[in-house]
C-alpha cells in the first residue's frame, strides 16, 4: 500500500493575518437585535459581554486582520497544521477520487476550537479582563479556553452541557488540569439553571442552557467577559488561518479541489476551512469554484430543516437575536455523542451563505458516522472526534460516488479534532449500544412555532 503523504508548511509560511469574509460579502449581514426590546443593538450594548477589541472585529469589513505577535507565537507550538493526503482510504475504497484532510487535532487541546481561544484569551487580557464565562458541548471548546486561559492567566469557567459532562469524564479533568472549573449545565450554580431544572430535573442540557448559564454568570461580574466557540464573526474570523494554510499546501499539491467538506454545529470549523475559498470566489465569480458542503447530525437538522429567522442565540432568551437557521431556541437536542454539534442554530455568516446558495448542507444519522470514522481510523491512523466523523462519513460517499461514476474528483475535508476522549462513544458504538436519533419531528415543530416575534423592518432590512 502507498504510505500516506503529508503536506507541511514551514513555519516561516504559516499565515500572519486572518481573513474577514463581511469585506466580500455582497451587502451587511441582518444587525443583532436587542433580546427584550428587539431594537437594533450597538457596541455599548453588546460591549457588556465582549471585549472592545473583539467588537471591533465583529464589525469590521477590513479584509485583512493582522494577527498579534503573542497569538502567533502561541500558535507556533502547532502550526501550520498539516494536510495529509488519504491515499490508504483511497485504496480501501477503491476510488478514483483523490482526498485530503486537514488535521486540527495536532492542537495541545485536540481541536480547531484553540485557535479563536488563544485569540480571544489574548484580546481579553489586553482589555484588562480578569475571568472568562463559556459553555461547552462536548467540550472541546472548553478545553481550549481553557489552556488558552492558563496561557494569559485568566480565571476560567466553564458550564459544559450535561450530558457530556456525564458522557466525558475526561473532558473535565482536562479542563481542570488547566485550572477551569466546570459546572454540569443545566446546574444549580446560577439563577436561570435553576429554573431548569425546577422546569425538568433530568434534563440532558443543551448549548442553548449553557450560553444561557455563561451569560448570566459574566453579567453579573464586572471583570468578566463571556466568550462563545462558535457563531459570533470574530471567531469564525480567527479560524480562517486554516482554510489559508489550506490553499497553500493544496499549490504544493498541485490541486484544485473539487469539493470542500466540514462538519457544522454553530459554524466556525466549516468557516474556517472554507471561507478563504468562498472570498476568492466573491472575488472572482468567473473562477474556478468547489461545491462546499456543510454537514450536520440528522438529530439535529439546524440547516437542513431549520427556518431562516431571527431567534436567541440561547435558550433562556437572554443572548442577541441573530438572523440565523435556527430550529428554535427551546429545541432540546437527543443526547447524540457528537456533542459539539447539539446546537439549534448556526453562525449568522454562514447561514446566509446557505441563504444565498453559496454553500450545501447535509445531514447525516449517528450510526453511519461512526461506520465511518471506525474506517477512516483503521486506514489512516488517527482516531477523530464524533463531530469530525460527518465530515468524514460525507467524503466517503462522494468518494464511492466518483467509483461509481468513474470520475476524479479532488475531495478536501476538515478532521477537526481527534477522538481520544470520547473512547466511550465509541465502546458504545461496538457493542451495539448507540442508536439513531431522528424522531424530533414534533419537537422541532413545536421549537420552530416558538420564534420570537420581530419588527417587520427588521426581519428585512
Amino acid at each position: 500500500m502507498t504510505k500516506r503523504v503529508k503536506y507541511l508548511l514551514r513555519e516561516s509560511d504559516m499565515p500572519t493575518v486572518w481573513y474577514n469574509l463581511a469585506s466580500d460579502l455582497p451587502g451587511p449581514l441582518p444587525p443583532p437585535l436587542h433580546p427584550v426590546t428587539k431594537e437594533i443593538m450597538g457596541p455599548q450594548e453588546l460591549g457588556r459581554l465582549f471585549p472592545a477589541s473583539l467588537l471591533e472585529q465583529e464589525t469590521s469589513t477590513q479584509r485583512w486582520i493582522d494577527i498579534p505577535g503573542e497569538v502567533l507565537d502561541i500558535y507556533r507550538l502547532w502550526r501550520p497544521s498539516p494536510l495529509y493526503r488519504a491515499y490508504r482510504l483511497e485504496e480501501a475504497l477503491k476510488t478514483p477520487a483523490r482526498i485530503y484532510y486537514k488535521y486540527e487535532g495536532v492542537s495541545p487541546a485536540g481541536s480547531h476550537k484553540l485557535n479563536t481561544a488563544i485569540a480571544q484569551a489574548y484580546y481579553n487580557r489586553r482589555d484588562k479582563t480578569e475571568r472568562l464565562t463559556t459553555e461547552t458541548g462536548a467540550g472541546q471548546w472548553g478545553s481550549a479556553l481553557s489552556v488558552a486561559c492558563s496561557f494569559f492567566d485568566l480565571a476560567c469557567d466553564v458550564y459544559m452541557v450535561r450530558v457530556s459532562y456525564e458522557q466525558k469524564p475526561y473532558r473535565r479533568s482536562f479542563m481542570q488540569t488547566y485550572g477551569a472549573r466546570i459546572w454540569p449545565s443545566p446546574s444549580t450554580h446560577t439563577a436561570v439553571g435553576r429554573q431548569m431544572l425546577e422546569r425538568d430535573p433530568r434534563s440532558p442540557g443543551s448549548l442553548g442552557m449553557a450560553i444561557s448559564e455563561a451569560v448570566t454568570d459574566a453579567m453579573a461580574d464586572p471583570t468578566c467577559s463571556y466568550a462563545l466557540g462558535s457563531v459570533l464573526n470574530h471567531v469564525l474570523l480567527h479560524q480562517t488561518i486554516i482554510g489559508l494554510e489550506v490553499k497553500a499546501q493544496l499549490r504544493m499539491a498541485q490541486e484544485e479541489p473539487d469539493y470542500i467538506v466540514a462538519c457544522v454545529g454553530g459554524g466556525s470549523n466549516f468557516a474556517g476551512l472554507t471561507f478563504p475559498f468562498i472570498g476568492d470566489n466573491l472575488q472572482n465569480p468567473q473562477g474556478r469554484s468547489p461545491r462546499l458542503v456543510a454537514v450536520e447530525p440528522a438529530a439535529c437538522p439546524t440547516l437542513t430543516r431549520g427556518v431562516y429567522a431571527y431567534d436567541y442565540g440561547d435558550t433562556a432568551g437572554m443572548a442577541p437575536l441573530v438572523k440565523m437557521h435556527t430550529l428554535g431556541h427551546r429545541f432540546v437536542p437527543p443526547p447524540i455523542h457528537a456533542g459539539g454539534l447539539r446546537y439549534h442554530g448556526c453562525a449568522p455568516m454562514v447561514s446566509a451563505l446557505l441563504d444565498q446558495g453559496r454553500i450545501e448542507a447535509r445531514a447525516v444519522p449517528q450510526l453511519a458516522t461512526f461506520a465511518a470514522g471506525l474506517l477512516f481510523a483503521r486506514q489512516e491512523g488517527i482516531l477523530p472526534a464524533p463531530e469530525s466523523n460527518h465530515a468524514i462519513r460525507h467524503a466517503i460517499d462522494l468518494a464511492l460516488l466518483a467509483r461509481d461514476e468513474g470520475t476524479e474528483p479532488c475531495i478536501v475535508f476538515g478532521l477537526s479534532g481527534h477522538g481520544h476522549f470520547d473512547l466511550s462513544a465509541y465502546d458504545n458504538y461496538l457493542a451495539g449500544h448507540l442508536e439513531d436519533m431522528t424522531d424530533a419531528e414534533e419537537r422541532m415543530g413545536k421549537a420552530r412555532s416558538q420564534l420570537p416575534a420581530v419588527p417587520a423592518e427588521e426581519e428585512n432590512p
